[in-house]
């Protein structure tokens, strides 16, 4: 799936997870904003501690209806203790012993002012705690989501910065959805964990207190899930957790094969291997499925398993609450109170649970993410030389350089090009040619050797001025879903639409633009124009460039022969008075080139022009004549 010129393929799960790490680099880039984070607590204990009392005061609200009707049951004229004594009198123990726990008056039946006094200070307390809550949760989101922008903006700019063998060894497919995919799962699971993490803590202390309030007894039955829920959540996260690992690891897999069908489709179509890439596609695709039914079936186990633990508990607080309302030492208000705080401690519980399927989900993507992050970037430049103002010699100085350590592609090879000399690189297919420009361009580092620029090594100046004086033109055509105007312009986005009009007529594409309908705001998409012509619009931005230094890669391999012509009488226009080097497989484009050379196996062979290298019969004589004898039969 990532064939570069190094034609191996890199695992990128290959490194052993540090999930501890990743939570801490996770938690740190959360820093910049503790000031708010510290209000969303704030507001969140808020809400928290209303949402808290709420059901003791409804607790309250139960004892003064119940205390209503028992007392408009009760005979008036006498005192409640006149009542309870009464009946212990005649018997009636248990009925005494639970009366006695209520507070009511003999013939008076419902206070209804308290009572409304009461429901009106719940709806308050519930009213304050969702507002609290409303205003903790936008401020978190755009804490989260401002974290989600400033991880997306530094995944690019590493990107920027990472040398092109790493891109080039790393399926595209893969690199893309840890900068989309992934980045969209931390930002999710930082959203949904954060907003629970911290109300879910807090309610359990809160409620843990009230409970203990209310009796002790009853908050040490509801305890004893907590150590129960705690070892079942842990077991259940080590069996998630690698699942977790393989989802993401598959879902970038499946992202590279899909990526790689949508760029080659005319390819795959072409050689009818629609089969093949079905059969790749589902294996992946099964690989990716496979991987989250089991994480997704594994973490989800959690909840029902919570529940269940959670259901046991409030049975076993409702059967000890009832019998202890019977026996009058709580109150029946309490005890609803305590059932709503049962259930209120098992929630954050089971919440806390769930949370960490999450956790480990966006915890594998943090981990994919900081991986790219801390991949090893371009070498720094250390800048102690600066070009002239014109550059024009070129000369490669015993240079040797290999893709991987040990299987040098160029040895020790010499060159020399004059200011203004036109230098045609050529040989068979993987003698090293375009390995030589990208050196030039330092997309790669040599192993030893230099390249000098009048004299100035580029190793001594920044990248950015060396690749400001040279203009390239490649095989593969790329240009921006944009209008062909801004194509050509983008070499140099200040020019005007005069200089930008000068430049496509000059490398001919200004005859194609003028029969399209929208002209220079034409749309460049797959349909809309040729091959031949994307690459016209290519050339036509090296010209606009004006670059002292051009490099033609296979430049006119995507035009016609008509076209070709014309683009020479461009290319010749253009490389007049630089230093032109161009790679081309067709030799009768490079007939007039001032200096002809031959690479085989990394290294120079032949040099000189064409005549004096045909006269001489060595391996330009052989290349030229099996081109003319290819094109004879033909």
């Amino acid at each position: 799936m990532s064939h570069g010129p190094m034609g191996r393929a890199i695992d990128p799960t290959k490194r052993a997870q540090d999930f501890k790490g990743s939570l801490r680099r996770l938690l740190r880039l959360l820093r910049p904003h503790r000031i708010r984070l510290a209000f969303v607590v704030l507001l969140s204990s808020i809400s928290v501690l209303f949402n808290v009392l709420g059901p003791k005061v409804l607790g309250d609200a139960t004892n003064i209806i119940f205390a209503g009707v028992v007392g408009r049951m009760v005979p008036a004229g006498g005192s409640k203790a006149d009542t309870i004594a009464a009946l212990r009198a005649s018997g009636e123990t248990r009925m005494a012993d639970m009366l006695s726990g209520i507070d009511f008056v003999p013939g008076q039946g419902v206070d209804i002012t308290q009572l409304g006094r009461t429901l009106m200070l719940v709806l308050g307390l519930y009213l304050v705690a969702a507002l609290a809550m409303w205003i903790s949760a936008r401020i978190l989101t755009r804490v989260i989501q401002h974290v989600g922008y400033e991880m997306r903006s530094t995944v690019q700019g590493k990107v920027d910065r990472l040398p092109l063998s790493y891109l080039s060894t790393h399926a595209r497919g893969d690199l893309l959805s840890r900068i989309t995919n992934d980045i969209d799962n931390i930002s999710q699971t930082l959203q949904q964990t954060l907003s629970q993490v911290v109300t879910s803590i807090l309610t359990v202390i809160g409620v843990l207190g009230m409970m203990l309030w209310l009796s002790w007894q009853l908050a040490l039955i509801s305890l004893v899930v907590v150590p129960v829920s705690a070892f079942v959540t842990l077991q259940i996260a080590k069996r998630a957790q690698p699942q977790f690992v393989k989802q993401w690891k598959s879902t970038g897999a499946l992202g590279g094969v899909v990526e790689e069908a949508f760029t080659g489709h005319e390819v795959i179509a072409a050689f009818g291997s629609e089969q093949a890439f079905e059969t790749d596609f589902a294996v992946h695709n099964k690989d990716l499925y496979d991987s989250s039914f089991r994480a997704q079936f594994i973490s989800n186990t959690m909840m029902p398993t919570m529940g269940f633990l959670s259901n046991l508990s409030y049975v076993a607080v409702a059967v000890v609450g009832g019998l202890k309302v019977a026996s009058g030492t709580i109150s029946l208000g309490a005890v609803q109170a305590f059932i709503q705080y049962s259930r209120q401690f098992n929630q954050p519980l089971a919440q806390l649970a769930s949370m960490a399927n999450l956790l480990q989900s966006g915890l594998a993507s943090a981990e994919r993410v900081f991986e790219l992050l801390d991949a090893e970037e371009e070498r720094p430049d250390v800048v102690t030389a600066v070009l002239p103002a014109e550059v024009g010699e070129v000369v490669f100085d015993n240079v040797t350089f290999s893709y991987t350590p040990g299987t040098p592609v160029i040895t020790n090879l010499s060159l020399r090009a004059a200011p203004g000399q036109s230098v045609a690189i050529v040989g068979p297919t993987g003698a090293g040619k375009t390995t030589l420009v990208n050196l030039l361009m330092r997309f790669y580092e040599l192993d030893s050797g230099r390249i000098l620029i009048d004299g100035v090594d580029i190793a001594t100046i920044s990248r950015d001025e060396l690749r400001a004086r040279i203009g390239m033109v490649l095989q593969d055509t790329w240009l921006l879903e944009a209008s062909i105007a801004t194509n050509i312009s983008y070499a140099r986005p200040e020019a005007s639409r005069q200089e930008m009009v000068e430049a496509a007529t000059a490398t001919n594409v200004d005859r194609h633009v003028r029969t399209l309908p929208e002209g220079y705001d034409t749309m460049v998409t797959g349909e809309s124009i040729s091959e031949g012509e994307k690459q016209l619009i290519t050339i036509a931005r090296a010209f606009l460039a004006d670059p002292q230094i051009l490099i033609l890669d296979e430049a006119t391999s995507s035009v016609d022969t008509r076209t070709e012509v014309l683009v020479q009488r461009a290319m010749n226009a253009l490389r007049h008075g630089r230093t032109s080097f161009i790679i081309a497989h067709r030799l009768s484009t490079i007939r007039d080139a001032d200096l002809i050379v031959v690479m085989e196996h990394g290294d120079v062979v032949e040099q000189g022009t064409h005549g004096s290298l045909l006269a001489a019969g060595g391996a330009y004589a052989r290349l030229y004549a099996s081109q003319f004898e290819a094109g004879a039969e033909d």
